[in-house]
């Protein structure tokens, strides 16, 4: 078909994409495929959502805008999280958490495991409530937390079925400041590890791994919960706006509002803002979560291969994301801090280091984000055999699976 992902570093090899104006249509669209994937935002960097000489489904179509209830919002799965912050907002509501990218599809962020910063802060799936889906058969199906199977079909992979409707917890509407701090010496970082995670609603540290200190720390704040800070164990606040990737001479104009200026949860939780293009644009990523407990033996790892990372590197980011009882997230079982990577566009280059680096990480059991550049997925989740059960159930002839999940799912 000739279409791409959002990195242009995949192209699909659907034979078809098509696009449902009902959930009906999609119903009929999954029964009759013999392979068939829903595609969301195409921000994911692998082929995890290609479905190879079968059909791809466009959703945008479906979205009918946001139901707001009591304590939820329920939305179509290929809405974007931007697309509807500000109508939850302007009711008086929130999202607990947002990811760095507002541009992201709420059905491939929580089918991946994808998440945003905050010690206390779950990942984005961790506020799904009910999922509602279209399975193998052309059947529509609702599960909620009431279902025994629902932790294993949340962060789903796309092997369980085409989601078209989420709902998702809500809370009441918070405003944000952003505060950003450079030079935070590396020793500093060790010893204070827990108190710069604390100090503030969600926090994030950029680095490269080879400079004398991390890069900037970006302190996200409630305002009902703000301390002032004339420094953060010796990092020193920002004489301007900063870009995660600041230090590679990137500018700040994508980047949502920092210096301590207030604005509502959806402007200033991503980092970057929705009328602009999302991080640097021209890039690949990794991730890698491992066990807070484990973070700071984590760091010291992979700042011993500094010198091999950071040539292909724009920028790292090293943040935390509390535990969940999901199966198949990053998450599951514990807190865990998460090490990013944002590569340069030289994917045969970044494909030689990530066996490197992910042997440096299997001491401390890491996981791999879903959606993006890796070389292999440890077996360390418990739930493992009951996904691959339960998707098997749903889906037995495999409609569902390609070849991304038979490689590191399936086993084969």
């Amino acid at each position: 078909m000739g279409e791409s992902n959002w990195a242009g570093n995949h192209t699909y090899g659907a034979d078809a994409v098509t696009a449902p104006r009902t959930v009906g249509e999609v119903q009929e669209a999954v029964a009759a495929a013999t392979h068939v994937k829903a595609l969301g935002s195409r921000h994911c960097f692998n082929d995890i959502a290609d479905s190879p000489g079968g059909v791809l489904l466009d959703l945008r179509a479906l979205d009918a805008g946001a139901e707001i209830g009591d304590g939820t919002v329920t939305v179509g799965g290929s809405a974007r999280y931007g697309d509807f912050a500000q109508e939850l907002h302007a009711a008086g509501f929130a999202l607990p958490n947002l990811a760095s990218l507002p541009h992201i599809t709420v059905a491939g962020s929580v089918a991946t495991g994808t998440h945003g910063s905050g010690r206390r802060q779950p990942g984005l799936a961790a506020a799904v409530s009910a999922v509602e889906l279209v399975t193998a058969d052309g059947e529509l199906r609702t599960f909620t937390r009431a279902d025994d199977a629902f932790p294993g079909l949340v962060v789903g992979l796309g092997a369980v079925g085409v989601v078209t409707r989420l709902t998702l917890d809500v809370v009441p509407a918070f405003d944000i400041r952003q505060d950003v701090f450079d030079a935070l010496p590396w020793d500093a970082a060790y010893r204070h590890f827990d108190e710069i995670e604390d100090a503030g609603y969600s926090v994030s540290m950029f680095t490269n791994w080879v400079n004398d200190a991390i890069d900037q720390v970006w302190v996200k704040s409630r305002v009902d919960d703000f301390t002032d800070r004339a420094e953060l164990f010796g990092a020193v606040p920002a004489d301007g706006p900063r870009h995660p990737a600041h230090a590679a001479g990137i500018a700040a104009d994508n980047c949502t509002p920092q210096r301590g200026i207030r604005g509502p949860w959806h402007e200033r939780l991503p980092h970057f803002a929705l009328a602009f293009t999302p991080s640097v644009g021209d890039e690949l990523q990794s991730e890698y979560f491992v066990p807070y407990s484990a973070a700071a033996d984590a760091v010291r790892a992979i700042r011993e291969i500094g010198d091999l990372v950071a040539p292909l590197l724009l920028v790292s980011e090293i943040r935390a994301i509390a535990g969940d009882d999901l199966w198949l997230s990053p998450c599951h079982g514990g807190d865990r801090v998460a090490l990013h990577f944002t590569w340069q566009p030289r994917q045969a280059d970044v494909e030689a280091v990530l066996p490197v680096l992910e042997e440096r990480l299997a001491p401390f059991g890491a996981r791999p984000h879903w959606g993006k550049l890796f070389h292999a997925v440890p077996e360390n989740y418990p739930r493992l055999a009951a996904f691959r059960s339960l998707a098997e159930s749903l889906d037995p002839q495999g409609k569902f699976r390609n070849p991304f999940l038979r490689r590191h799912v399936f086993g084969g």
